[in-house]
């Protein structure tokens, strides 16, 4: 496993806990780091940047994501969605079919046997929006 896909995962944890405890992302990812002498500064940069742009991947995940409600979407899905999104969006540095597919591959890894199609599907969608989609 590449080190970006290293820290992708990471940042999937962190943002997922977050979620689920309704806690701040930014106090999670502190704690997880505390005594850990070196952290992936992507990781950080994932997280920071889902949680600045999270209103609006939410808005264009609730858009396209066809017969789905953000709320009814699995949890993994739903952050890998975003995490995929921002890079789509936000980093020019990631190819947007990497991002595609590092999306796919955390949901392969930890969420449902139908969450790879999904996130496939919705991500290749919006990266083929993507000039319509951007700010």
């Amino acid at each position: 496993m590449s080190t970006r896909s290293k820290a992708r995962q990471r940042a999937l944890e962190v943002l997922f806990e977050a979620e689920q405890r309704g806690v701040d992302a930014a106090s999670v990812l502190s704690r997880r780091l505390e005594g850990e002498d070196r952290v992936n500064p992507y990781t950080r940069e994932l997280v920071g940047g889902v949680l600045s742009h999270q209103d609006r991947l939410d808005e264009i995940i609730s858009t396209y994501a066809q017969g789905w409600s953000l709320e009814r979407m699995p949890g993994v899905d739903r952050v890998a969605l975003r995490l995929g999104l921002w890079e789509l969006l936000y980093n020019d540095e990631v190819p947007d079919a990497v991002a595609v597919s590092e999306a796919v591959a955390l949901v392969k890894a930890l969420s449902t046997d139908d969450s790879p199609e999904f996130v496939n599907g919705l991500l290749g969608r919006l990266m083929r929006l993507k000039p319509t989609l951007l700010d």
